[in-house]
C-alpha cells in the first residue's frame, strides 16, 4: 500500500500544477475571492513557493454584491500573507461602459465576464489560476486543467488540448491566455477534509449562524436591500450556513446546525444536492454555466 493518502496525492498534483504555471508563463495571476476553494489554493501556493513570495499577484473580480463577512476575511488573509491583491469591480466596469446591469435584483455573476477580461488585458496576464473543480457542475467537468482561451477570452470545449500523463501544452500566442485549475480533481468533500487536516481558517459564514432569510423559488436567500421582497414573501430568522459564497442575490443558504468542520463534512456526505444547486443562476438551466464560460467566465 502507498504511504501517501488520497489528500497527499491531490496536494502533490496541485503543487506541481502551480509550479508548472509559474515556470511556463510570464505573467500569471491567482483569482482569489475569499471562498473556501480559493483559500485552499492559497494554502497550496504557500506550500509550493514559501518562504519566498508568490510568483504572481492575487486578483478579485468584485461584484459589489458580496457577503461582507467574506470581503472582510479576504482582506485579513491577504494582509497576513503580505501578498499583492488587485481588485477590479463590476461597478467600475459599468461606469466605463464595459458592462450593463440588467436589473437591481439580478445576479452580477454575468457582469464579471467583461470585468475579468478587462483586468486580464490591463495587466497582460497570460495565465489565470482559478479554484474551479470538475465535480461542481457539468460545464466545469469538461474543463482541462490548462484550459485554453482565445484572443477574445472565449472558451471552446471542443478545442482543448489533450492532457496525458500530466504533460501540459502551455504554448499560446500574444493575446491568448490559459485558465489553470489546480483543484480540478478535488471534490467538495476533499476540500473540507483538507481544510480540517491543515487547520485552515475560513469565513464564519460557512458555519451555522442565525441570519434573516426568506424563501424564493425553493431557495433560502439572505434578506438584503439588494433583493426587495415580493408579494407574500416573509423574512424569518433561521439557523443557516452557506456551502458556496458568491453574489448575495443568487446564493442560497441551507438550514444547518453544523458549527464545526467535522459536522460540515458529515452534513455534506449525506447531501443529495451539489453545492452549486443553491446558486440561482446555475439552477436556471444546465447550460447556464457553459454559456457563461464560453464568453470568458471563470
Amino acid at each position: 500500500m502507498s504511504k501517501f493518502s488520497h489528500l497527499d496525492l491531490l496536494e502533490a498534483e496541485s503543487i506541481y500544477i502551480l509550479r508548472e504555471t509559474a515556470a511556463q508563463f510570464e505573467r500569471p495571476v491567482l483569482l482569489f475571492s475569499g471562498g473556501k476553494d480559493s483559500i485552499t489554493l492559497l494554502r497550496l501556493a504557500e506550500k509550493a513557493f514559501r518562504p519566498g513570495k508568490f510568483p504572481f499577484p492575487l486578483l478579485h473580480v468584485d461584484t459589489g454584491h458580496n457577503f461582507p463577512e467574506v470581503i472582510a476575511f479576504r482582506d485579513r488573509l491577504v494582509a497576513k500573507l503580505q501578498e499583492r491583491l488587485i481588485v477590479r469591480t463590476v461597478d467600475d466596469a459599468i461606469k466605463k461602459g464595459l458592462a450593463k446591469q440588467q436589473g437591481s435584483d439580478n445576479s452580477r455573476n454575468f457582469l464579471q465576464i467583461p470585468t475579468l477580461l478587462a483586468a486580464i488585458e490591463e495587466f497582460k496576464f497570460d495565465a489565470a489560476i482559478g479554484g474551479a473543480r470538475r465535480d461542481e457542475e457539468k460545464a466545469r467537468a469538461k474543463e482541462r486543467i490548462f484550459s485554453f482561451r482565445d484572443s477574445f477570452g472565449a472558451w471552446d470545449p471542443k478545442n482543448q488540448r489533450p492532457e496525458l500523463w500530466a504533460l501540459y501544452n502551455t504554448q499560446i500566442l500574444p493575446g491568448e491566455h490559459m485558465r489553470v485549475f489546480p483543484l480540478s480533481n478535488w471534490t467538495e468533500l476533499d476540500i473540507w477534509h483538507y481544510i480540517e487536516r491543515e487547520e485552515i481558517e475560513i469565513p464564519e459564514i460557512y458555519f451555522s449562524h442565525i441570519r434573516p432569510v426568506f424563501h424564493r423559488d425553493n431557495q433560502l436567500l439572505t434578506a438584503t436591500e439588494l433583493l426587495p421582497l415580493k408579494s407574500g414573501e416573509k423574512v424569518e430568522s433561521k439557523a443557516i450556513r452557506f456551502r458556496t459564497v458568491g453574489d448575495i442575490v443568487c446564493t442560497g443558504a441551507v438550514e444547518s446546525r453544523a458549527s464545526t468542520i467535522a459536522e460540515i463534512i458529515h452534513e455534506i456526505s449525506l447531501a443529495r444536492e451539489t453545492e452549486r444547486g443553491s446558486r440561482a443562476d446555475d439552477r436556471r438551466s444546465w447550460a447556464a454555466m457553459e454559456d457563461r464560460k464560453r464568453l470568458g467566465y471563470f
